[in-house]
């Protein structure tokens, strides 16, 4: 029964900034989905699990072989294929036998892996990738190849446990319907990160890390968001009754109070008329003030305990931060000409990756842009930015301006802050005013004086989208390349409600449909063969 275990695990940043204090968790067979929001840990928990760090107290063990995909694979380096899938010492060996090389370290290399090429042209095929040659250079492919390429060795292994770090990265809808194939007939313990809502469906538990901890719900990612919701509206509605609760409370400690200062003036004025001793007046009165006091105490502790009710009730209400956004400097009339292509071409050595590709786009388009991996999209995109110029064919602009939004998120300074990047690419606001349009985007006032290599993956896109929606002039045309690749679902959910409050055209390249269909897409180009649908 293959399993990871973590026990009362520790693990500290190298700065001794504590990430986990008391972690502990277990996934057995079957196929777990690990979520939670950017810099909270999840590469980390399955970094720990792979044996790749180690933590600073508890345990962490692994009932089984262990494979592991991270997010970084090779992509432009001088390997081959069977380098990548592992086995290109057990090829040249085989190779050596062929050609009579019989020495002891020849067999050794090969050990029981004698059919290794055939299984690995196998998988290959399994995965789509059977047009792809084990000697062939990485630099040769594409993302979303290198990372099924990571998949296929892993499956090589007959790892009993796999731990995929957002193993659907990059892939086109083919390669991830035929990777979520292969993961339903994996049969060991899957571990995996994702914010692919489709796959995550496909899981049959989530394990959400918050605050430091790991909370598991058995079925897929639909039956966790369900049963988040209920308990989320069960929570509210407690928040409501512990609110009136120790309104309440404090309603009746102010009228206890007020009770007891009436009857103690009353007293104090019919005791001159009761003809009753000063000694026996001032015990009577004591005893008031002394009957009075624990009455208070009694409600104040009963508001103590209805605060402390309130906070419990309160500590249960998730507070996923949402943007809250206006834009209209980026609106665009209706039917307005943006960009005409006209017979595009690009042509890479003998082949055209661009074929006469021809479209326009008018007004505030939404435009999904699809296709196989190496289809040519990213290409596309470079052209229609004017980064690239087609060797045929021409493009017409409407002179606004185009943004361009990479899968890298390189467009800010790293070593400036963050109030510092909005000012360079928008000088002519005030301080005042590029302070309150960063604390739409989530940033306090801390936050914008912040470096931006400090900043983690979400915090990262909601700093570029910022400085590319309101740069001067605002941008008609946003490009964006995969833009969800890395993001937890918070910061998705974040840039789906950016992209909504958007008022130009788009053409965003995603293999994300629950994405797609949140942000609006009007029309889809569909790009194979070098040529658009």
């Amino acid at each position: 029964m293959p399993s990871i275990v973590f026990s009362h695990v520790s693990f500290s940043w190298p700065d001794e900034t504590p990430l986990f204090t008391d972690l502990s968790f277990a996934a057995g067979p079957g196929r777990t989905g690990l979520i939670a929001p950017n810099g909270a840990g999840k590469s980390t928990v399955l970094r720990l699990a792979a044996g790749e760090l180690v933590p600073a107290a508890g345990s962490v063990s692994a009932d089984g072989t262990v494979g592991y995909l991270s997010q970084t694979l090779p992509l432009l380096d001088a390997r081959t294929v069977a380098d990548l899938l592992g086995i290109a010492d057990v090829l040249a060996a085989l190779e050596a036998l062929t050609a009579g090389d019989t020495r002891d370290e020849v067999f050794t290399a090969i050990g029981d892996d004698w059919d290794v090429e055939e299984r690995a042209h196998a998988q290959l095929d399994r995965l789509g990738l059977g047009h792809i040659g084990l000697r062939r250079s990485l630099r040769t492919l594409s993302g979303g190849e290198v990372v099924t390429l990571g998949l296929a060795r892993e499956l090589l292994r007959r790892s009993e446990i796999l731990l995929l770090d957002e193993p659907t990265n990059n892939l086109d809808a083919g390669a991830r319907s035929r990777l979520h194939d292969a993961l339903a007939d994996f049969t060991g313990c899957l571990l995996l990160v994702s914010h692919d809502r489709a796959l995550l469906d496909r899981m049959d538990h989530i394990a959400e890390l918050r605050g430091g901890e790991i909370t598991s719900y058995g079925g897929n990612f639909t039956a966790y968001r369900d049963a988040v919701e209920a308990a989320d509206r069960a929570a509210r509605s407690a928040v409501r009754q512990a609110e009136q609760h120790l309104k309440r409370q404090k309603r009746d400690r102010q009228q206890a109070r007020e009770r007891a200062d009436r009857r103690s003036g009353a007293a104090q004025r019919s005791l001159p008329d009761a003809g009753i001793p000063k000694i026996v007046a001032g015990a009577m009165k004591r005893r008031a003030q002394v009957s009075a006091g624990r009455a208070d105490d009694v409600h104040s502790r009963r508001v103590d305990d209805a605060r402390a009710r309130l906070g419990e009730a309160e500590a249960l209400v998730r507070d996923d931060d949402t943007l809250t956004l206006d834009l209209p400097d980026t609106e665009v009339p209706s039917g307005r000409m943006i960009l005409r292509c006209n017979e595009i071409a690009v042509e890479r050595g003998d082949r055209e990756v661009l074929a006469g590709v021809e479209f326009s786009i008018r007004g505030p388009e939404r435009i999904a842009l699809t296709g196989p991996n190496g289809s040519g999209k990213t290409t596309l995109l470079r052209v229609l930015l004017g980064e690239l110029a087609p060797d045929r064919g021409t493009v017409d602009r409407s002179g606004g301006r185009v943004a361009y939004l990479s899968q890298r998120l390189d467009l800010l300074d790293d070593n400036a802050t963050l109030a510092d990047n909005l000012a360079a690419h928008a000088p002519s606001l005030s301080v005042t005013r590029r302070r309150h349009l960063l604390a739409q985007f989530l940033f306090g006032d801390d936050a914008v004086d912040r470096t931006v290599a400090t900043l983690s993956g979400g915090e990262r896109l909601r700093a570029t989208l910022a400085c590319v929606l309101f740069a001067e002039p605002a941008p008609e045309l946003l490009l964006l390349d995969e833009p969800t690749n890395n993001l937890d679902l918070v910061s998705v959910a974040q840039l789906e409600q950016a992209l909504q409050a958007y008022r130009g055209a788009f053409v965003v390249v995603s293999h994300d449909e629950a994405f797609l269909a949140a942000i609006g897409v009007d029309r889809t180009l569909s790009l194979d063969a070098g040529r658009v649908r």
